[in-house]
């Protein structure tokens, strides 16, 4: 039997042998602890996010393009900080199917959305109630594809439509915030309330900016404003900077709505530097497809620009600017929109779904390297959707690019609206040298037979046809 004496000591000796355990415990507790705190801090955060979309925008009509009298001077500045692509495109020239590619990554032929409204024959018009449950059938498009706000939300960013939207309420589309109450509401064609940004000033951006930046939220935000899209109504402060060439009206009031769209990210940008956000914001700009105005008559534009496959309907710049990632650069290589959505993700390190079929271009933007790319592809539809579950019902073109060669080719789909902006170029295949004919005027298929079998069978690789046929 112990003595008294022994058991105390027995006692002090347990008594110890726990303290030491649990000192150790804590200790690594707080170790423990200390690395989650010091990892957390490693974890760079996800960039914001900035899309800018114009609306009806020709290609060369900015100041950093070398246009002598546009002036695009908040641009010209994003051009020149960031990564600016002078040779981008989208693949579809219309304004609904081109946005939708920008939401979605996919080609117009795989959301499925190819045109902008039902057909115009359809019985009981435009009023009727067929006509109305055809709309909705579209926007129902959207619901079976990811958008890039859904995809977003993996990373925890807080999203918010502004401007154009075609695909019924900014919900529909996965926004968490938006302008557009959508259809079948009043006014919800394309836009409503949505369209008020940009010319009413761009409040509803800024403050939404705050409350997530203050919420230590990472942001997105779909700013695609009417502009310079028709109605042609610029201030008379800027439309007079313009009154002084000798232009028709018609042009010197779009010149005016390129600079008030331009005012109106000038803006932007100045909102972001004082909140200290620039460096880490991703902007990226696009414009959903081109124009060329018609010297004769204001808001209208001519044929070989909108809804055609022409280098003044397809082409674009593209600019990317992250500033604590991407040197600033001009580079030549030719992207697309159809990249947009894979750069994005890429940007915020959320993985690319293998179903999209434009290219990350992230780390290349990062390191400067050649994008490794050798075919972009595009395709274009009549402004009327027939048959809305069949995408080749109204196809009128598809097109590719293969280094400076271009070759556009034609097709018999239906077309019951906009006629006399298509039916001068539903002939057999024309063929570009963009390097020395960027303005596509001199048609070289018959002089290169070989390039036009090459290419054509590029285009029916692309994806396979069922009904539409060719025109020779």
């Amino acid at each position: 039997m112990l003595s008294y004496e022994s058991k105390i000591k027995q006692n002090l000796l347990r008594l110890t042998s726990c303290a030491i355990v649990l000192f150790s415990l804590a200790s690594c507790a707080n170790q423990t602890k200390q690395n989650v705190i010091t990892n957390a801090a490693e974890q760079p955060a996800p960039p914001n996010i900035l899309l800018i979309l114009s609306d009806d925008h020709a290609w060369n009509d900015y100041s950093f393009m070398g246009h002598k009298i546009v002036n695009t001077p908040s641009l010209d500045t994003l051009a020149n900080e960031g990564v600016t692509f002078s040779k981008g495109y989208v693949p579809t020239s219309l304004c609904r199917p081109s946005l939708a590619t920008i939401a979605t990554g996919l080609y117009a032929s795989q959301h499925g959305i190819t045109g902008n409204d039902p057909s115009r024959e359809t019985p009981g018009g435009k009023q009727g109630e067929q006509y109305k449950q055809l709309r909705s059938q579209i926007i129902a498009k959207i619901d079976e594809v990811k958008t890039l706000p859904e995809l977003l939300k993996e990373k925890g960013y807080v999203s918010l439509q502004t401007g154009k939207w075609w695909e019924g309420s900014y919900e529909r589309g996965g926004f968490d915030e938006g302008m557009t109450k959508g259809f079948p509401n009043p006014g919800g064609r394309h836009g409503d309330e949505g369209l008020k940004i940009g010319r009413e000033g761009v409040d509803t951006i800024t403050r939404f900016i705050d409350k997530t930046h203050e919420a230590n939220k990472p942001f997105f935000v779909w700013y695609a404003p009417f502009m310079p899209h028709s109605p042609h109504t610029p201030p008379k402060r800027i439309l007079s900077k313009y009154e002084k060439y000798d232009l028709p009206e018609s042009i010197a009031k779009y010149y005016a709505m390129i600079e008030w769209f331009d005012e109106t990210n000038g803006e932007l940008f100045s909102h972001l530097e004082k909140r200290g956000l620039k460096d880490n914001t991703l902007i990226v700009y696009v414009s959903d497809n081109g124009w060329i105005t018609n010297p004769q008559q204001t808001d209208r534009f001519l044929p070989k620009s909108k809804q055609s496959p022409n280098e003044s309907g397809v082409r674009t710049p593209i600019i990317y600017s992250l500033p604590n990632k991407f040197k600033s650069s001009f580079r030549q290589e030719r992207v697309s929109s159809i990249d947009i959505v894979p750069t994005i993700l890429g940007a915020a390190g959320i993985s690319v779904p293998s179903e999209l079929p434009g290219i990350n271009l992230y780390d290349s933007l990062v390191t400067g390297e050649d994008i490794d790319r050798e075919l972009i592809f595009g395709e274009g539809f009549a402004h009327d959707m027939d048959e809305i579950d069949d995408v080749e019902s109204t196809l009128l073109y598809r097109w590719v690019i293969k280094g400076d060669w271009k070759l556009i080719v034609s097709y018999d789909g239906k077309n019951v609206s906009y006629q006399k902006y298509h039916d001068e170029f539903l002939v057999g295949p024309r063929l570009y040298n963009l390097a020395n004919d960027e303005f596509e005027e001199k048609n070289l298929a018959a002089q290169y037979p070989d390039k036009v079998g090459e290419l054509k069978k590029e285009i029916e690789e692309w994806y396979a046809l069922e009904e539409r046929k060719l025109i020779q």
